[in-house]
This record gives C-alpha cells, structure tokens and sequence, in this order.
C-alpha cells in the first residue's frame, strides 16, 4: 500500500512542519534536521546554498545540485514566494553558481 503524502502548506503562515514545505519530503526534512533547523520558519533569511554547502560538509559526500534547487525553492517560499516545484530553480542555480 502507498504512503499517503502529507499534504502540503499554501502559504508560509501555514507550514508547521518541514514535510509540509512544498518540494520537501522525508529525506529532506531529515537534511534539514541534521542542520539544526527543526520548524519552517527557521529557514527564513537562510542562504540555500549555504545549506546546501553545509549539509555536503555534514554528510561528508556532494550532494545532487537539486538539493540546492529544492532548498532554493523552500527558502524563497518561506519568504512569502508562491510555491514552485524545485525545478522552477535549477534555471536559476545553475547561472548564479553553474556546475556543482
């Protein structure tokens, strides 16, 4: 039987967990855990790719650039940016930062 996807906030006024961020799922809800950030609002005025640097240094490994466009996408949406898939991003990511 398939998991049910929780379902996913409209707004940043109604994100209380971080699987509720849109793009976000388990994996990268625990990511972001590892980074110490525990609730959505704490990614407000986070650099994304100062997480995403930093969770290469945690894990000890590269991570896939759509880390980087996925943790964009959450930034940007917890600054009051209407929800994008991650990658609406990669566009973006790619001419600030090119190949990772």
């Amino acid at each position: 039987m398939a998991a049910i996807k929780a379902p996913k906030a409209h707004s940043p006024d109604h994100c209380e967990r971080l699987e509720q961020l849109p793009n976000i799922g388990p994996a990268l809800a625990d990511a972001l855990r590892r980074l110490g950030i525990q609730h959505p609002r704490e990614l407000r005025g986070k650099d994304a790719y100062a997480l995403y640097r930093e969770l290469c240094q945690v894990t000890g490994h590269r991570q896939d650039p759509c880390v980087l466009d996925t943790f964009m996408a959450a930034t940007d949406f917890m600054a009051g940016a209407a929800p994008a898939p991650w990658w609406a991003y990669t566009a973006r990511r790619k001419a600030a930062f090119g190949s990772l």
